[in-house]
């Protein structure tokens, strides 16, 4: 009996240091593939940092007339509102605004510092890149930018109606 018992516990500490070893190798917390990608995130740039350039000869599509265009999307957690200038089908973004996102979180942040009013610039139109943690802000924000297009959109239509008679 007392050499079952020894063995027992001998093979529960050779187990145990076993397990223990197999995980000292790594920093971080999870697996080998998530202490690898935070390793490789702290060497490299962060993406926040960098500047949104913008063509400025780029002009958006189609026939979009003269003015200030306002449109709405769904984000997060409330509505996301941009205001667009129109001039000779150069889109520039006057305001970006939410109600309700959660603060502390891309989308938030994004909203506040400009970035995506530097986004909407760069691609004169909804085409912008989605933020990491603002994928839903994101959407809404291009929702928004569509919106407030196709106003101008309908704008131009009718100037052109209105100027063939």
């Amino acid at each position: 009996m007392m050499k079952r018992t020894a063995a027992a516990v001998c093979g529960a500490a050779v187990l145990a240091a076993g397990m223990t070893g197999c995980s000292a190798g790594f920093e971080g917390s999870g697996s080998k593939d998530a202490a690898s990608a935070e390793q490789l995130a702290m060497r490299l740039d962060d993406p926040w940092a960098q500047e949104v350039q913008a063509d400025q000869g780029a002009k958006a599509e189609g026939e979009l007339a003269d003015g200030v265009y306002t449109g709405t999307g769904k984000g997060m957690e409330g509505l996301v509102t941009v205001k667009l200038l129109v001039q000779d089908n150069r889109i520039s973004c006057l305001e970006t605004a939410q109600e309700g996102e959660s603060q502390s979180r891309g989308g938030y942040e994004a909203i506040r510092d400009g970035r995506f009013a530097a986004m909407i610039e760069a691609a004169q139109g909804a085409g912008i890149d989605a933020i990491s943690g603002a994928t839903i802000t994101t959407a809404g924000v291009r929702q928004a930018v569509e919106d407030a297009l196709s106003q101008a959109e309908a704008a131009a239509a009718k100037q052109e109606q209105g100027g063939s008679r």
